[in-house]
Order: C-alpha cells, then sequence, then structure tokens
C-alpha cells in the first residue's frame, strides 16, 4: 500500500531519521569495539581459555540470530524509535556488565544481553532508516557512511584509553556511555509518522508471518549469504596473514584496514550517485569484480603496504553492495521491513560465522593462495546472483528520486 502523509510529517521524519543516524554512529563504533576487544579482554582479565573465549563470542552470536526475527516482528507492530532505544540501554548495560565483570559466568550473561539488546537496536534502526526510502534512495547509503564513521571514532578512542591506562574497565564503561547517548538520541525523536492507506495497493508488498516474507526475499538472501560467506573469509584470512605471515601486531594491522575503513565512511553517499546514473544491477556486477580483484590479487602480494592499498577495493565494493542490498530487501517488502530487515541480518551474521570458521580451515589445511583463489571465486559469484536476485524481485533496477514506498 502506497502512504499519504499530513503536512509537516516530513520534517518529522528528517529529523526522525537524523536521529536514528546519530544513534547508529554512537552505538556501532562500540559495537565493532566491544567485538575487536572481548576476545582480549576474557583471556588477560578473567584468565579464559581459548575455547572459552570461544563460546562466548558464540553465545552472544547464537542470541543475537535468534531474537533478530523477533525483533523485526515488533519493529512492524511497534513505535520503532522506542524498541531501537531500549536495544541501545540493552546493548548498553551488556557494555557495563563487561566492565564490572570480574567471573566467567557474569561475561556470559553480558554477552547474552548483549546479544538480544543489538538484535532489537539493529533491526528496529533499520527499519527507521528504511522509512525515508520513499522519499530519499540514499538513506542506507548515508546509514553505511555512519556506521563506518563510529567504528573508527570508537576504535581511535578506545585502544587510545586503552593504550594509555593499559585497563579494559574503563573502555568497556566508555562504550556503554555511548549507547546511552544513542537511546536519548533515539527517545527524543519524533514519533513513528500516521500513515493513511489510499488503497492503490504495491505488487510486492508482503505482510504476514516470517515464513512468507522469507519468501519473498529469499533470493537477495541466497546473492547476500554466498558472498558475505566469502567477504568474512577474506577478512579473517587478511587478518591471520597478518598476524603469522609479516609479523604484524594489532595497532599495525588496524593500519593496515585504514584506507579501506576511509572509503566506507566517505564513498558510500557518493557511490550512490553512481548507482543512479548505471543502475544496481550493474553497479552490483561491477563491486563484486573489485572485491574479487582484491581477493585474488592477496594470493601474491608480498608487503603490507600493497595490501593497505588493495583494500580499498574491498572499501569500494562494501560501500555499493551493502546500501543496495538492504535497499532492495526493504522495497521486496514494503508491508514487513521489520521481519525482511530481522531475517537479512540474522542470515548476515549466519553466514560471517560460516565464512569464518571456512578461512580457519583453509588457511590451516591448504596454502594461502588456494585460500584466497577459492574466497575470491566465490565473490565473484555476486556479480551474477546480485542481478539475478534484483530481477527477481522485481524492485526497480535504477531507483527514482521517488522510491517505492515504504510502509511504517
Amino acid at each position: 500500500m502506497s502512504a499519504k502523509t499530513m503536512p509537516g510529517d516530513s520534517g518529522k521524519a528528517l529529523r526522525r531519521e537524523r536521529a536514528a543516524l546519530l544513534a547508529a554512529g554512537l552505538t556501532y563504533g562500540p559495537a565493532e569495539l566491544i567485538d575487536f576487544l572481548i576476545p582480549l579482554w576474557a583471556g588477560i582479565a578473567l584468565g579464559a581459555s581459548a575455547s572459552q573465549v570461544g563460546l562466548l563470542i558464540a553465545a552472544e552470536l547464537l542470541v543475537s540470530v535468534l531474537v533478530r526475527p523477533l525483533a523485526g516482528r515488533l519493529a512492524d507492530s511497534r513505535e520503532r524509535r522506542t524498541l531501537a532505544g531500549i536495544g541501545a540501554v540493552i546493548y548498553g548495560v551488556s557494555c557495563c556488565g563487561y566492565a564490572l565483570a570480574d567471573s566467567l559466568p557474569t561475561a556470559f550473561a553480558a554477552a547474552v544481553v548483549g546479544g538480544a539488546g543489538g538484535a532489537v537496536l539493529w533491526v528496529s534502526l533499520r527499519a527507521i532508516v528504511s522509512e525515508r526510502l520513499a522519499a530519499d534512495s540514499g538513506v542506507f547509503a548515508r546509514f553505511m557512511s555512519v556506521q563506518s564513521t563510529g567504528s573508527w571514532i570508537a576504535f581511535v578512542a578506545g585502544l587510545t584509553l586503552l593504550g594509555q591506562t593499559d585497563l579494559f574497565a574503563p573502555v568497556l564503561a566508555g562504550c556503554g556511555a555511548a549507547c546511552m547517548v544513542g537511546a536519548v538520541a533515539l527517545f527524543t525523536s519524533p514519533v513513528r509518522l500516521a500513515r493513511i492507506p489510499d488503497g492503490t495497493g504495491t505488487s510486492g508488498g508482503v505482510s504476514g508471518g516470517s515464513r512468507a516474507v522469507a519468501r519473498r526475499v529469499r533470493p537477495m538472501l541466497i546473492a547476500s549469504a554466498t558472498t558475505t560467506v566469502a567477504e568474512a573469509a577474506v577478512s579473517v584470512l587478511l587478518l591471520l596473514h597478518l598476524q603469522r605471515g609479516f609479523g604484524l601486531g594489532v595497532i599495525e594491522a588496524a593500519y593496515v584496514f585504514l584506507p579501506g575503513a576511509i572509503a566506507m565512511m566517505v564513498l558510500p553517499p557518493v557511490l550512490h550517485k553512481a548507482v543512479l546514473r548505471i543502475g544496481r544491477r550493474r553497479a552490483v556486477m561491477a563491486a563484486s569484480v573489485f572485491s574479487a580483484v582484491f581477493a585474488v590479487s592477496l594470493a601474491w602480494v608480498g608487503s603490507p603496504v600493497l595490501v593497505s592499498v588493495l583494500w580499498i577495493l574491498s572499501g569500494v565494493a562494501f560501500a555499493v553492495l551493502m546500501p543496495v542490498e538492504q535497499a532492495v530487501v526493504a522495497e521486496a517488502a514494503p508491508n514487513s521491513v521489520g521481519t525482511a530487515m530481522g531475517i537479512y541480518t540474522a542470515v548476515g551474521l549466519l553466514s560471517a560465522a560460516a565464512g569464518a570458521l571456512a578461512a580457519g580451515a583453509l588457511y590451516e589445511f591448504s596454502s594461502w593462495q588456494v585460500a584466497c583463489l577459492v574466497s575470491g571465486a566465490l565473490i565473484l559469484s555476486g556479480a551474477v546472483l546480485g542481478p539475478w536476485a534484483i530481477r527477481k524481485l522485481g524492485v526497480a533496477d535504477v531507483p527514482a528520486e521517488e522510491s517505492p514506498v515504504i510502509q511504517g
């Protein structure tokens, strides 16, 4: 169904989007930093073994995957800013739980809370952002840019504080405080706008249970899952190779990723203009080729500096692919955006976990070159699967200035 809005609604919608973007920047950075620090923190502060660290990470991942479909259904039936704010508070509590934890049971409790809070937060935020997709097809590009900016601000601030104090607790508590500020931004933003159905109907507008929505967006789930497995594998393979092949430490390895991270901060809104010009299918094909070239090139790169330069190709690919995938999922299920995003992000988490496991096996039991070539071939399949998914879902190849209306 399309919708009519009351006078003044556009300004409220813009303020609502800005609050969601601010919250995304404030919470995504801490989430990324937490994911990076927890394995180190658990081993150093709690004396956890490698298997216990693995279980701790798996506990948060499992809870997050299980909660996301439910979070999606809630985002379709409840006030999204309230849900996202609650999610930010819960995730902030998790961060503080890590900061105060003095035993593994407490750490596992924080992991479970964090998995649930993160699921509610990120599904709801994506659903809020999608509300303005009708008026601005570049909203997801800005969303990714803000996330990437928040990530590197958090890493610079967090690692600097850790280097000065050599204490994990202040850094973890700071992550929790940033999440609470993000929650305030959400709670004080405008409520969801009232929508008045005009009875025109929308092709592909799906409502109903998770299974119906999953069937509707299945083509993009297949395409995204295939490439996410390979891209996650490449990221882990690169970390392993930087550490074991080049002998780099944590900070040195972070600098290798910096150029690509800058690309993901700056380029999404810029590359969205290219998507508008050449269409989503061609853009996805080009991005898949760039990412595959990067993965294959790693097989013969002998310098961390050259790896850093080539990583920009991966940053360019992500800057195109992620906003396109999320916009397509939202447009394919306009009446159930929250449910669709819950399923899409859950599949993404599972695919990334599978890729990480595959990377470890490839690195240990085959050569570095074979691992890179296998990953590159899978990524290249996205040049076929991505355009196929966009055609199959029936969404516009070139999003117009007025994209298909997304129901609140």
